[in-house]
């Protein structure tokens, strides 16, 4: 058995989110099915982060044991054949049997594209979350310096999340501007399902002067979830991937992540 690791880049809006289902419809199903088919024997793989419906990823990283032998680029463009136009493999690289996608990964990345427009999005529908008020970037960026650190973030943690506990270390929070659209990039240990999503819409209500930006301070010591803003919509959510010990050589870019402002 040959243990390999491949990025994936995919468009979450037609699927019901990474893990697989009965129904079979799910990014993981689609790319299980495919790599099944190019080996010609059956696989299974493990992922870095789960991602949910509507929520795209740039370089979502997974680990799977194979009994058969391909070169790296056989893997990427075999496996490419068999899948979906919105869905592709970016890399393949050999890694040591002991790698696992999940639990060996330092830290994760997401970014949230935003449209600041008095009108709704139309070619970047899906592709884009949409604000029709104007946002300040000074109060949002005084309000994330308040999420740096180790914290509980359970204001920000959906019901149904079952991470063991809602301690996460937030490394970065960035956010630019270009034109119309907003960038925003968090860089955290790990993240709670839907704390990307939860977050932003509380950022947003500072950004927009409905809440100072000491409130976030305050929802956040606050640990309950019913005193944060309602959960963003999933539209613009990428996962840009995780990142391992430099010395797995492992990719933490690849071309989509320039496609974006």
């Amino acid at each position: 058995m040959q243990r390999l690791a491949l990025g994936i880049s995919y468009r979450g809006t037609a699927y019901l989110g990474w893990q697989r289902q009965p129904g079979g419809d799910t990014v993981q199903d689609h790319l299980e099915r495919a790599l099944s088919t190019f080996a010609d024997a059956p696989l299974v793989t493990v992922c870095a982060g789960r991602t949910d419906a509507g929520v795209h990823a740039f370089n979502q990283v997974v680990h799977l044991d194979s009994p058969v032998e391909r070169t790296p680029f056989s893997w990427v463009r075999g496996t490419n054949r068999y899948l979906p136009h919105d869905i592709a493999v970016q890399w393949c690289q050999p890694v040591p049997g002991r790698f696992h996608a999940r639990f060996d990964a330092r830290g994760r990345r997401y970014r949230y594209l935003l449209l600041e427009s008095p009108v709704r999005p139309a070619l970047e529908h899906g592709s884009a979350g949409w604000v029709f008020r104007a946002l300040d970037m000074a109060p949002m960026q005084a309000a994330a310096a308040l999420l740096i650190g180790e914290h509980d973030f359970s204001s920000f943690r959906s019901s149904e999340c079952q991470a063991r506990s809602p301690v996460k270390t937030m490394r970065a929070i960035t956010i630019t501007r270009h034109g119309a659209y907003w960038r925003f990039d968090f860089d955290g240990s790990a993240f709670l399902h839907h704390m990307v999503r939860n977050l932003m819409g509380c950022l947003l209500a500072v950004g927009t002067a409905r809440q100072a930006p000491g409130w976030l301070g305050e929802v956040l010591a606050a640990r309950c979830r019913d005193v944060a803003a309602p959960t963003f919509p999933a539209d613009g959510l990428y996962f840009a991937g995780p990142y391992y010990d430099a010395d797995l050589g492992l990719p933490t870019h690849v071309p989509a992540m320039d496609w974006l402002p």
